[in-house]
């Protein structure tokens, strides 16, 4: 009798079944983990450019990541960039590279960063960026008196940067420099007219003396020897005309293994490489790593929201997250993307 009650019981008892684990939540664009991913894409992006300037991270405005398996995931990012005022070639680690203000007539960069996190340890498999001047409309509305971005070959501008490099080499008994490429110039026309420049140049194998007599025998020195440097200068031509120069040599520097650095693409020299017009360097960076493990490296889904369409999501989800009844003093949370700005936006 027992056993038929026990059975009867053990019949009636509620039958539980296994409830799946809940999907992870969805990483956050201010995250300490995205925040880690983007300081690595960043590097990358600067360490696989060739031109220009280092860009600095203004804001993820995307994250998705798809689990591959255990301890392996694939991360895409869209990241904001701004440019700075250190040279792709400057040793300036980045941290300590100014950003260049949005009255210096900013330039931003738009990447799609696709990353391997396996077993903790972040690598990038591929990336795509450009990158755009702020428009003029913009920065003369903020500050009408600004000198607007002038285009790289602008004759002004050539003639200045020739002007400013012979000026050097002639007051110099150190190695004799050749310019590499104009990095930026913008031109002043009231009160005074005044063009100024920037610009990488290398050492070569003569010394300023040695290049009066035959200037077409110096060449840029070879690898293991290299000196790059940059020179701002300043030309006034009326109401009187001046010319001012500043040119610092960063050293020998030593090229890593999968970072080849510009003198590989300048061994004969640079010729003012701009004739497009362009107002600046387009970050048009479409890299895929070599010695990427992960299939399909330079596939970046289509499905990854656009910034304007991650905001309005977001915005809508708090909007419904508000008719929900809450206590008194209850804080919503953030939408996880995308994040804060870290410098302005353009």
């Amino acid at each position: 009798m027992k056993a038929l009650v026990a059975l009867i019981l053990l019949v009636q008892l509620p039958i539980h079944k296994a409830v799946p684990a809940a999907p992870p939540a969805p990483l956050g664009c201010d995250d300490p983990e995205s925040e880690a991913a983007a300081e690595v894409a960043v590097s990358y992006i600067n360490g696989h450019s060739h031109h220009g300037y280092k860009f600095a991270l203004n804001r993820i405005e995307n994250i998705r990541v798809l689990p591959q398996g255990l301890n392996n995931d694939i991360m895409f990012l869209e990241l904001d960039l701004l440019e700075t005022t250190c040279h792709i070639l400057s040793p300036t680690p980045l941290a300590n590279c100014t950003v260049r203000s949005f009255t210096q007539h900013a330039v931003e960069g738009d990447c799609d960063v696709k990353l391997q996190r396996l077993d903790g340890k972040l690598s990038v498999l591929a990336s795509k960026c450009h990158s755009h001047a702020d428009s003029s409309e913009d920065v003369l509305q903020l500050c009408p008196d600004c000198p607007l971005l002038a285009s790289l070959n602008n004759t002004e501008v050539l003639t200045t940067v020739t002007a400013a490099l012979n000026d050097h080499n002639s007051k110099t008994a150190d190695a004799y420099l050749r310019l590499l490429e104009i990095g930026r110039a913008k031109i002043q026309y009231y009160p005074a007219h005044i063009v100024s420049v920037e610009f990488a140049v290398a050492a070569t194998n003569c010394s300023a003396e040695e290049a009066k007599d035959n200037v077409e025998a110096c060449q840029l020195l070879p690898d293991n020897q290299s000196n790059f440097g940059f020179c701002t200068a300043t030309m006034v031509t009326s109401p009187s005309q001046d010319l001012r120069v500043d040119c610092q040599l960063y050293g020998h520097q030593v090229p890593t293994p999968d970072i080849p650095f510009l003198s590989q693409d300048t061994s004969a020299g640079l010729v003012p490489s701009v004739a497009q017009g362009f107002t600046s360097h387009n970050l048009r960076l479409s890299h895929n790593n070599p010695v990427a493990s992960e299939s399909s490296s330079s596939e970046f889904p289509t499905s990854i929201l656009s910034a304007k369409s991650v905001a309005k999501r977001a915005v809508a989800e708090v909007a419904q997250h508000d008719k929900v009844s809450h206590p008194v003093g209850f804080v919503p949370p953030p939408p996880p993307c995308p994040g804060k700005i870290r410098h302005f936006k353009i």
